[in-house]
């Protein structure tokens, strides 16, 4: 990774590496080097640095903008003196045109990663402001801002407000759309809301979420691997990023202490706090999100998509966070690696003409959901190891999210059969009890890295599992049997899975983590979706029933394929409530334990 306002020489192989691997680095909390690289690239190259080589395509890119725009790095003031880093494209002419407002996502590089996309909105006639929301950022980057992170609260408003301000007097546009990735997709959302003005005319909320305390707090579990992320991700130490209030709220958070002041203080930066808001102003909203979320599960964005009466669309892709648009807003050149990487990004793009441009594309057209199909894409093996997509995986359009579900599929959990695991069953079983040791960690997890292994999905290689080498003593499984169904899938899973359990457990609390596994006639699996869920006041010795909702999905079970109900005590995502006990699962009379599969 080259260091800020240097000039590195961009090659073919860093933009492969950015469509391959995407915007993540090696390491816990790092930006892809070669994502960086790119930005510093294009921009020294924008700013007339001739030592920087860019292969022929970006070049022309470069060159193209550099005979219509303007280029700025500004630094603009906040209503409180704090100053904010900038990045701007101003087109020649005298016709007023439309600027896009993209804040930057929660990054310790800022608006840098994305100059790219900062271009090609230029070149469907555009003025482009970015900027970098206060706090984040590498001490010394042109890309950082001044400042304490404020979590997309009521200062983050006020900063886009001011920021609309600035582009109003700057430009003189003729109207104004956001448009952001992760942290900046919230911003986007409640800048709109708040804005005193009225001034945003449309939003485009990428990887987002719908209500950030059931991000990071639901079903009372803490989501302690995303929250360790983002305090890691800002570029710096806690005490130089966090104003004491938020980092008291971190810290109850962290110790598991005053949750309900979590929950307040993460509703205060939610959309959904703000939906009437929203409606009433009638602000169109694109949504994006993945099926495989570790930092912002799509069940939230889904019910706030929902509740919308905007003109709207909700796309959901495989992957996870920031996957699918990574390689879009960084560096995505016509030679794409594999079919379908381009359209999460050229779909947003026409939301935003359509609203902002008056164009007559076929963004008004389209269903209002979209989900494209987990896994249902053909791949080919590539020299040096994995796979390469070649046909893009399916995609379905539905007019609501309430028509992706046309019925639902009751399967009743069962005592120990044959080989001692349960089985999924078509009646009702009651009378049994199954008992595993709670407080480790067992080969079933969500994921191996997060947002990697989500990476890796979404360019065609979906960790396997193997059924089998599941620790039997950690964890309880059900399966059906082998299944049949018509057409090319025996069971087409579109929605939210749930679960009833009963449980009992020797400790006052107990965490059960519910994964759902396709698994296939060798043995191997992979994962279709889970939750976590959290008893609390328990008595041990006491049996309690407990439902929940699993994550939304959209996956086709093969022919012959089983499906396997799989819970444990812990999962490296997620807080848990007992170091040590047992959990038995049982299935009294009239609360039969069951699963509820979605089917489409």
């Amino acid at each position: 990774m080259t260091e800020p306002n240097s000039s590195p020489s961009i090659t073919e192989a860093t933009l492969a590496d950015v469509a391959d691997n995407g915007l993540w680095g090696p390491g816990a909390a790092t930006v892809n080097p070669a994502v960086i690289d790119l930005g510093n690239g294009l921009l020294g190259a924008l700013q007339g640095n001739e030592e920087v080589q860019l292969p022929p395509e970006l070049a022309e890119l470069v060159a193209a903008v550099r005979r219509i725009a303007t280029i700025g790095v500004p630094r603009i003031t906040a209503a409180d003196g704090t100053s904010l880093s900038a990045f701007t494209i101003k087109l020649n002419g005298d016709q007023r045109r439309p600027v896009v407002i993209l804040p930057a996502g929660w990054s310790p590089v800022g608006w840098l990663p994305f100059v790219y996309a900062y271009l090609k909105l230029a070149q469907r006639g555009y003025h482009v402001l970015a900027y970098t929301p206060r706090g984040l950022g590498f001490p010394g980057w042109i890309s950082t801002s001044e400042g304490y992170v404020d979590v997309a609260g009521p200062k983050d408003w006020s900063d886009g407000s001011t920021v609309i301000d600035y582009a109003q007097e700057y430009f003189d546009p003729s109207g104004v759309g956001f448009l952001g990735e992760s942290y900046g997709s919230g911003i986007s959302q409640l800048v709109a809301a708040h804005d005193p003005g009225n001034r945003v005319g449309a939003v485009v909320a990428l990887s987002t979420w719908g209500n950030l305390a059931t991000s990071l707090y639901a079903n009372d579990t803490r989501h302690v691997k995303a929250v360790e992320l983002l305090i890691g991700f800002t570029g710096g130490e806690k005490e130089d990023k966090f104003d004491e209030d938020t980092r008291d709220i971190l810290g109850k958070f962290d110790r598991n202490e005053d949750l309900d002041d979590v929950v307040a203080w993460g509703a205060e930066r939610s959309p959904e706090t703000y939906l009437d808001t929203t409606n009433e102003r009638g602000i169109p909203t694109f949504v994006s999100n993945t099926w495989h979320e570790t930092l912002f599960p799509a069940a939230s964005v889904v019910d706030v998509f929902d509740r919308l009466t905007v003109p709207k669309q909700l796309n959901l892709w495989i992957g996870d966070h920031g996957a699918p648009e990574g390689a879009g807003l960084s560096g995505l050149l016509t030679h794409l690696p594999f079919p379908g990487l381009a359209d999460p990004l050229r779909e947003a793009y026409e939301f935003l003409d359509h609203h902002l441009l008056c164009a007559a594309n076929e963004a008004p057209n389209r269903k209002q959901v979209t989900n494209q199909v987990m896994f249902t894409y053909k791949t080919k093996p590539v020299p040096g190891g994995g796979t390469r997509i070649v046909e893009a995986a399916l995609r379905e359009g539905h007019d609501s999210w309430e028509s992706v579900t046309a019925q639902p599929e009751v399967w009743y959990l069962t005592g120990v059969n044959g080989d001692g695991d349960g089985a999924l069953a078509d009646k009702q079983n009651d009378g049994w009890s199954r008992s595993f040791t709670a407080g480790l960690e067992t080969k079933a997890t969500a994921v191996d890295e997060v947002l990697k292994t989500g990476q890796k999905e979404w360019t065609g290689s979906p960790r396997t599992y193997v059924l089998a080498e599941f620790e039997r003593e950690n964890l309880l499984v059900w399966s059906t049997d082998p299944l049949t169904g018509s057409g090319e899938a025996a069971r087409r899973i579109r929605g939210a899975a749930s679960v009833r359990l009963t449980v009992n457990s020797t400790e006052a609390a107990a965490t059960l983590v519910a994964y759902l596994f396709d698994v296939a006639p060798d043995g191997t699996a992979r994962i279709i979706t889970h939750e976590p869920y959290t008893a609390l006041g328990l008595t041990p010795g006491e049996d309690v029933t407990v439902s929940w909702r699993l994550q939304p999905a959209a996956y086709d079970v093969p022919q012959g394929h089983r499906v396997a109900l799989v819970v444990n005590s812990r999962d490296q995502l997620y807080s848990y409530a007992a170091e040590q006990g047992t959990v038995t699962i049982g299935s009294p009379s009239g609360n039969e334990s069951r699963l509820e599969l979605p089917l489409g």
